[in-house]
């Protein structure tokens, strides 16, 4: 599955989704990790929907968006085309304590929402 981190420097999530400029893409599975690409996403859009279906548009393609931040409207929007929002509680959380958890996640019990996206990951293979 991939996961797009909005941070600033590809350390910590650290970011709030709809004034993020660069999302940091990784693939993870049950046994490994690795980073797959920038996406930057720098454009700026006065209108608030219009920002947000751009932001959205960026990480096409990613099964999980993790930010420091976002709001209900985005994290609606974001669900609605069919990628899994999740923030985190810290600024200071590292991208990869977040993969390894997800790891651990996927090995030991998968919550229903991890489970879901596994369920399609697998059917796009």
């Amino acid at each position: 599955m991939k996961i797009a981190f909005a941070s600033k420097q590809n350390l910590y999530i650290d970011e709030h989704f709809g004034w993020c400029e660069r999302f940091f893409v990784y693939e993870v599975n049950g046994d490994s990790f690795s980073f797959v690409c920038e996406i930057d996403s720098s454009l700026k859009y006065e209108d608030e929907a219009e920002k947000l279906l751009y932001k959205i548009e960026c990480i096409d393609g990613c099964d999980i968006v993790y930010v420091l931040q976002i709001g209900p409207k985005a994290a609606n929007m974001v669900q609605n085309a069919g990628i899994f929002p999740l923030k985190s509680s810290i600024q200071t959380h590292s991208i990869q304590e977040a993969l390894q958890k997800i790891q651990e996640l996927i090995n030991e019990n998968p919550p229903l929402w991890l489970k879901r996206i596994l369920l399609k990951t697998q059917g796009d293979e």
